[in-house]
């Protein structure tokens, strides 16, 4: 499979007369996703064999793991996870948390190896 570049530098915000937009990609296969964790949850940390993500936080403040770096993220920061690379979101805190993901490459549900869940899948 070819590498799937980090398409962040090429994400650009255009002032409109009546406000802004925020383009993320351009005529790019990719699976659009707005992801909600409740409070005290966490997404498995898995890979992709077939896929790359992009998230950008909405709202709340989550914890979010790529490869062997967490940090606290909060509304506006933003992910790249290549290809093969562990992640997961995780809420700490007592409000939901939102995060658009684009997952660009081939989508498959399947394709998810998780290294640990907390719900036993």
């Amino acid at each position: 499979m070819t590498p799937i570049a980090d398409p962040r530098s090429a994400m650009f915000i255009e002032e409109r007369p009546w406000g802004t937009f925020e383009q993320f990609c351009l005529n790019e296969p990719t699976t659009v996703k707005i992801i909600t964790v409740q409070p005290g949850q966490r997404l498995s940390l898995q890979t992709h064999s077939t896929r790359a993500e992009f998230w950008r936080i909405l709202d709340g403040s989550l914890d979010v793991t790529v490869a062997q770096e967490t940090q606290r993220a909060s509304a506006g920061a933003s992910f790249w996870i290549p290809v093969g690379t562990a992640h997961r979101l995780s809420n700490p805190t007592a409000t939901p948390g939102r995060v658009l993901e684009i997952a660009f490459g081939e989508f498959d549900e399947g394709d998810i190896e998780r290294l640990h869940d907390d719900h036993g899948r």
